[in-house]
């Protein structure tokens, strides 16, 4: 078995809110690159959920898109393995959709 690393982005949609996408990195363990991704998408459906908000919306997380799927490139997971590398060339547009880098609450 391979270890591959699936880039899954989910969306929620709520009464009255602008969708909030969420992304997540998921190690997968699988004979093939086609096995990993079908595991991905199905990862990424098993995600899927609704639910009531605190204020009584209703919230339903979809899934939007497996991004990539990619063999993890230190096979040997430990400290400092590294799992997955994304590259981008506006790091304006990533800082205008990543919260996290101006410490915006979620």
């Amino acid at each position: 078995m391979t270890r591959f690393c699936a880039v899954i982005v989910l969306c929620s949609h709520a009464e009255g809110k602008d969708p909030l996408y969420q992304e997540n990195i998921v190690l997968l363990e699988a004979d093939s690159l086609e096995s990993a991704r079908a595991r991905a998408q199905r990862h990424g459906r098993d995600g899927e959920t609704e639910y009531r908000n605190g204020e009584g919306e209703l919230v339903r997380w979809r899934l939007a898109q497996v991004v990539d799927v990619a063999e993890v490139p230190d096979q040997a997971l430990g400290d400092g393995a590294e799992v997955y590398t994304r590259h981008f060339r506006d790091y304006a547009a990533y800082r205008r959709f990543e919260p996290l880098l101006d410490g915006e609450p979620l």
